[in-house]
């Protein structure tokens, strides 16, 4: 993973913008079943290619299944121009979604992946782990399981999603890993740490909810800010995130294109030092 310039990053050989695209949003109410508009969810991926973003973030159990075949089905024009990452994980076990680590899980949860991506190739695959950070030796199991996977050819890079520091270093002592992707915005600032290991060590940070609420503080800091710079907060919000660390790779979700738009354009908008410390302070 290398930077070339502000705005744009290297992944899986592929120099790309910085600012990707979450699919989660592409799925009906508590993220499951299809959008409420089809025509809208297809107009927003075809946007967003267009907008020049290439790096989409997904995983079958949204929906389950729908963005990836919607995603599938936009980029089959231009699949060696994109970064696909999906997170394996996670399945439906009684009903509920529920952790799914055994090699076993994996494998069924990358054959579904594979199928409903249509043949596109898969950049990277995150292992996406629960709220126990431990090296553990369920943990082991399902590294060694996403290498083995790897190496048959079914993807191209290991990542790491929702896991802690003494985690990631394990896996380092195991095998590369492309990048990490956990919740890290303005809001929820608490794997600082984890940011700056990663851009030491040149991988990759894709942050989930990267517009998550924060206080009323942050939320009139935004605004103010925003106002000062012409700038919408959400729009302030992905720009610290952008400025932040050159690893940092937000992937923002939407249904709309209106808010595609605007998020794609924070691209364009440069804090100044003072609001990179006001609001990092909070």
């Amino acid at each position: 993973m290398t930077v070339s310039r502000p705005g744009l990053i290297e992944l899986d050989g592929k120099l790309v913008p910085r600012l990707g695209y979450g699919t989660m949003r592409l799925t009906g109410p508590g993220v499951v079943g299809p959008p409420p508009d089809m025509g809208e969810a297809r107009r927003v991926l075809r946007r967003a290619l267009e907008l020049g973003v290439r790096v989409f973030d997904t995983a079958w159990y949204y929906g389950p299944d729908v963005p990836n075949q919607l995603l599938a089905e936009a980029i089959h024009a231009c699949p060696e121009d994109v970064v696909i990452a999906t997170k394996l994980g996670w399945d439906y076990g009684a009903g509920d979604l529920a952790s799914a680590h055994t090699p076993e899980q994996l494998r069924a949860a990358m054959a579904r992946d594979l199928r409903l991506l249509a043949g596109n190739p898969i950049s990277i695959v995150h292992l996406r782990w629960t709220a126990d950070r431990r090296v553990s030796g369920s943990f082991k199991r399902a590294l060694a399981a996403m290498t083995e996977m790897r190496e048959e050819g079914s993807f191209r890079h290991v990542g790491m999603s929702n896991v802690g520091r003494a985690q990631l270093e394990y896996a380092l002592t195991v095998t590369e890993i492309a990048s990490v992707s956990n919740s890290y915005s303005l809001a929820d600032q608490t794997d600082d740490e984890l940011v700056d290991l990663t851009a030491r060590q040149g991988i990759a940070y894709l942050p989930w909810l990267p517009l998550r609420a924060g206080s009323p503080a942050q939320t009139r800091a935004l605004r103010a800010w925003g106002e000062k710079l012409g700038a919408s907060p959400a729009q302030v919000a992905l720009a610290w995130l952008l400025q932040r660390a050159p690893n940092i790779v937000p992937i923002p979700g939407t249904s709309t294109v209106r808010h595609l738009e605007e998020n794609v354009a924070a691209a364009n908008v440069l804090l100044p030092e003072g609001a990179m410390r006001e609001l990092s302070a909070r």
